[in-house]
């Protein structure tokens, strides 16, 4: 049964794949899951809008994302690199990202969580499970977790 989740937090979807970022903002939508969804397409893109830069230079210096998910074979510049940066950067370091990729190295997984992931998920290939996946990720992550205020990055 679908639960509504009314949280004010953005969620940055950092996404290459067309089907995968259709399936997610599908399964957020039949979870229940109303929150605004940012999609940012390769990694370029991601730390513009988070950082300001770019196609993004005029958003607001409050709209960051309450959650980041985040894909780690992306063009221009890849999930690893991009979660480094979020990392290093005193406005984003408390942001939650969840790494949701394709990718079963070890050595993914393992540099994920030395950069500072939060949580590593590997996509479903099987359709229904992909979406009780986003559906439990988004529960989680914006019902359940108690995240870190936004603005202590700004004190």
């Amino acid at each position: 049964m679908p639960y509504s989740i009314n949280t004010p937090g953005l969620l940055l979807l950092v996404e290459d794949n067309a089907d995968d970022e259709e399936l997610t903002l599908m399964a957020f939508e039949q979870g229940g899951i109303t929150n605004p969804v940012v999609v940012a397409r390769d990694g370029v893109e991601a730390l513009d809008y988070l950082f300001g830069t770019g196609i993004y230079r005029d958003r607001p210096a409050e709209n960051l994302p309450a959650l980041i998910l985040l894909d780690l074979q992306l063009p221009r510049i890849n999930g690893l690199e991009v979660l480094q940066r979020i990392r290093h950067n005193p406005q984003t370091q408390l942001i939650p990202v969840v790494i949701l990729t394709t990718s079963n190295e070890q050595q993914d997984l393992v540099e994920s969580y030395s950069l500072g992931c939060n949580s590593y998920i590997q996509k479903p290939v099987d359709y229904d499970q992909f979406l009780n996946v986003i559906q439990q990720l988004g529960m989680y992550w914006l019902v359940i977790n108690s995240p870190p205020p936004l603005s202590a990055a700004y004190e």
